[in-house]
């Protein structure tokens, strides 16, 4: 059937408007994910400002503490250990006096290993517990003490007074004393070589 001439130009002027709006739908969905990109680039952007802004606030509230330095004061006569429990200090003259006049409620004690004691000797009446090779040594049973040592372990009542060759394992050893339950712990920080030198007798092992 063939169309009549005066509906030709409309049907050409419709498909022009369907064109049209075609493609000022499209610009607009454009223009539309435009604005929505640029506003989120914004939003990151700020976003972005404001975390950073925060985090520089707080490194500036917050920066590096100042801790305050730890002081040590000296007190004569007494070592304060970890244990928070003092421990007297023995000088030469003390040790020769319990060396010379020993009592049953202090005990000498060299904490030396056994080949020292062979080639130096020690000081006389001194119960020799090596604290290197038997570190657990005060922290075992009155039976196992002595199948271990051939005497019989110090009472937690006791005394007792630590020296080694200068005066460092003998601190450790009092530690260890501490901890295994004795109150009363002395040290002889000079030691062997302060024995020695102010003519300290030698006891033969």
């Amino acid at each position: 059937m063939a169309m009549k001439p005066a509906l030709r130009p409309l049907v050409r002027r419709s498909s022009c408007l369907s064109v049209q709006a075609r493609a000022i739908s499209q610009c607009t969905a454009m223009s539309v994910s435009a604005r929505w990109l640029t506003g989120l680039k914004a939003t990151r952007s700020s976003y972005t400002r404001a975390s950073a802004s925060v985090l520089c606030h707080d490194c500036a509230k917050w920066g590096n503490p100042r801790i305050p330095a730890r002081r040590w004061y000296a007190n004569p006569g007494v070592e304060e250990s970890a244990e928070g429990k003092p421990s007297t200090l023995y000088a030469f003259e003390d040790i020769q006096s319990l060396s010379t006049h020993p009592s049953p409620s202090r005990i000498l004690i060299d904490v030396r290993e056994p080949s020292e004691l062979q080639s130096t000797g020690t000081i006389p009446t001194a119960l020799n517990i090596p604290i290197t090779s038997q570190p657990d040594a005060l922290l075992l049973g009155p039976e196992d003490f002595e199948d271990r040592f051939g005497f019989p372990k110090p009472g937690t009542d006791k005394e007792v007074v630590f020296f080694c060759k200068a005066g460092v394992r003998s601190r450790a050893a009092a530690q260890i004393a501490k901890r295994a339950g004795y109150d009363k712990v002395g040290e002889y920080p000079g030691s062997w070589l302060d024995w020695a030198k102010n003519g300290g007798e030698a006891a033969k092992v």
